[in-house]
């Protein structure tokens, strides 16, 4: 087994940063992190993504709400950041707390500004192929992982394990544009084993720790792990079980040290490129 790390990806993405900063007019592009309350997973992410932008020479501000707050008062504070000319781009960390009508905000989100994309103009972009818009950041980063290890895509059959629209769905879409052939499955998917061993990109991201195992993947295969699980240790680990892979001929991205490490690079990636359309418009 061969280890995808995620750190010469986030550093090559931040070499083409610092000369597309260096060529911006205007002030250095600058993110808004929106965060309601104070789940784990959520200010994990959020610091993760302050150290990367600020590492990548970027400005970023992180705008706090308490987890009880009214619909009504977060789309008025939310809409203010939106409509702000100072903040170049937007990450909403999601989900948000049930009484906050998400599919609103998400239809609210200037799309020149989304730059996880959850909008509905993005999808829809990202659905069609349309290379103007911006997919999520997870997903996205995938396909940078594999371009940038050279691995051939087109031609290719890959299986997503994960349907949601964060990862498993963009991600398809992303790979069929790349000229894959894809298996989008899930959980509940007949034969899953089966399916996965005849992948010759397999992308786990269902969100169950080591759920895919040795015997789910073929010798040659590329793996990649989009799952963020703890295990009964209390440590960070993914979809696959990297232990059981050790002696195979495959290649995979490690947990943590994989995926996330190139995710939060393609969000700065992504910051910078809105600020270029901005200076274009």
């Amino acid at each position: 087994m061969e280890l995808l790390k995620g750190a010469p990806v986030s550093a090559a993405i931040r070499e083409w940063a610092a000369e597309e900063i260096k060529q911006l007019q205007g002030p250095v592009p600058k993110l808004a992190i929106i965060r309601v309350g104070e789940k784990p997973d959520d200010m994990s992410y959020e610091r993760s993504a302050v150290k990367k932008m600020e590492a990548f020479g970027l400005r970023v501000q992180t705008f706090v709400f308490p987890k009880d707050i009214s619909d009504e008062e977060f789309k008025e504070a939310f809409q203010k950041i939106n409509k702000d000319p100072a903040v170049t781009g937007i990450l909403l960390l999601r989900p948000l707390p049930e009484q906050i009508k998400e599919k609103e905000i998400e239809a609210m989100i200037d799309p020149g500004k989304d730059l996880d994309g959850i909008s509905p103009v993005n999808i829809a972009k990202v659905f069609s192929g349309d290379p103007s818009g911006f997919a999520p950041c997870t997903a996205e980063a995938v396909i940078e992982i594999l371009k940038a290890n050279n691995i051939s895509i087109e031609g290719k059959r890959a299986a997503v394990i994960g349907r949601s629209m964060v990862i498993g769905k963009p991600l398809s879409m992303l790979l069929l544009k790349e000229n894959a052939t894809v298996t989008i499955c899930h959980t509940r998917t007949k034969e899953l084993p089966e399916i996965c061993r005849q992948a010759e990109i397999l992308v786990a991201a269902a969100g169950k720790a080591g759920m895919v195992e040795e015997s789910w993947v073929s010798d040659g295969a590329v793996v990649i792990d989009v799952g963020i699980n703890v295990d009964e240790n209390g440590k960070l680990c993914g979809d696959v079980d990297q232990a059981s892979m050790e002696s195979r001929n495959l290649l995979l991205t490690p947990v943590p040290g994989g995926v996330g490490a190139v995710t939060t690079a393609v969000l700065a990636k992504h910051l910078i490129q809105a600020a270029r359309s901005n200076v274009l418009q």
